[in-house]
């Protein structure tokens, strides 16, 4: 996508959301308290890692032993619904703007889980990461880490501004229809990706 382009996209997003995201800051505070952000260390184009931000979803919650419970009893139903949204992925608008994130590009991962992917994760990381991407209107959380993966690596071979385009607007209607296993893309996927092998990348070695 054209950067101008992407720019004035990003900046009108923001102006239109950010009632929602004001909104989303009341619910965390009331439903999980402060701090309202969370960060992590993710890698972006090229390797380079930066800092991810976006609105806290989840309490600490623990068991006996220490260990974090899972995800859906961490968080409330007020936070649930911000998830499926995607207010809380808002403060990365911010990030688009810096250059260190694309509006559609394969989600920025762990720095660790790109080292493991090999020669796979150094060619997810040859775009910018996105804020939403081709596996987040595919299926996403119905979908294994190995399907995401063949999902991003198809989208950095075919992206055009078409594609961009078309992604944005899905990602509005799975935020409203909420989300849908795409199993023609993922078959699509697998059949190119068994055309172009990567180095040190096992997709069996992926966990499903």
């Amino acid at each position: 996508m054209n950067r101008f382009l992407e720019i004035l996209i990003c900046l009108t997003l923001g102006v239109l959301t950010l009632p929602f995201f004001l909104i989303g800051c009341v619910i965390v505070f009331f439903s999980v308290g402060t701090p309202l952000m969370f960060s992590q260390i993710r890698s972006g184009q090229s390797g380079h890692d930066f800092q991810l931000f976006k609105l806290r979803s989840m309490k600490e919650t623990r068991d006996p032993e220490g260990k974090l419970l899972p995800d859906s009893a961490r968080q409330t139903r007020a936070t649930a619904i911000i998830r499926r949204l995607r207010i809380d992925e808002l403060p990365q608008l911010v990030l688009v703007l810096q250059n260190k994130m694309a509006l559609v590009g394969p989600r920025p991962l762990l720095p660790a889980t790109i080292k493991d992917f090999g020669s796979a994760g150094q060619y997810r990381c040859s775009v910018r990461p996105g804020l939403t991407g081709w596996a987040q209107v595919s299926g996403n959380t119905n979908l294994s880490d190995s399907e995401k993966l063949q999902l991003d690596l198809w989208y950095v071979a075919h992206r055009s501004l078409g594609l961009d385009l078309r992604i944005l607007g899905e990602t509005l209607g799975v935020a409203v229809r909420g989300e849908r296993r795409r199993t023609d893309r993922i078959a699509t996927a697998n059949e190119w990706l068994k055309d172009h092998k990567f180095k040190n990348f096992n997709l069996q070695e992926i966990p499903a």
